[in-house]
């Protein structure tokens, strides 16, 4: 089991990524840059700070994955802000990133319009997240 978030999970998430053929289809023409995951401090779980993830994305292969801090997330052209919980809910499936984006639970800086024509993209990234054995802190 992989403590989320952390350097473990990351790298576990990037092997999930590239061994799923359905991130290889959805994401064939993804050129779009790196999207970053910031997860939002949480101290009472040790979550002190705000923590990023970088995914380096491009035509259907996670060419790197790696831990950031919020500010550095926030440079890729692509960036996805959430509550603990919420990327709790997206990791187990309880929440579709896209349809979070849409109803606020999610911020995006970035091009909406652009992330939505990627919708498959986005769900293989949300099933490949799954594949990784999590363990939340608050648990």
């Amino acid at each position: 089991m992989h403590k989320f978030p952390s350097e473990e999970w990351v790298a576990q998430y990037k092997e999930a990524i590239n061994a799923n053929p359905a991130y290889k289809v959805g994401g064939a023409n993804w050129d779009k840059g790196v999207v970053a995951l910031i997860c939002k401090a949480k101290p009472a779980i040790g979550l002190a700070e705000d923590t990023g993830i970088w995914l380096d994305l491009h035509k259907g292969v996670c060419r790197e994955a790696r831990m950031v801090t919020a500010a550095e997330a926030l440079k890729a052209p692509f960036c996805i802000t959430g509550e603990f919980e919420r990327w709790k809910q997206v990791i187990r499936k309880e929440l579709d990133p896209i349809k979070g984006m849409l109803q606020g639970k999610l911020r995006l800086k970035g091009d909406l319009p652009t992330i939505v024509r990627f919708v498959d993209a986005s769900k293989a990234l949300v099933e490949s997240a799954g594949m990784v054995p999590t363990r939340f802190p608050d648990e």
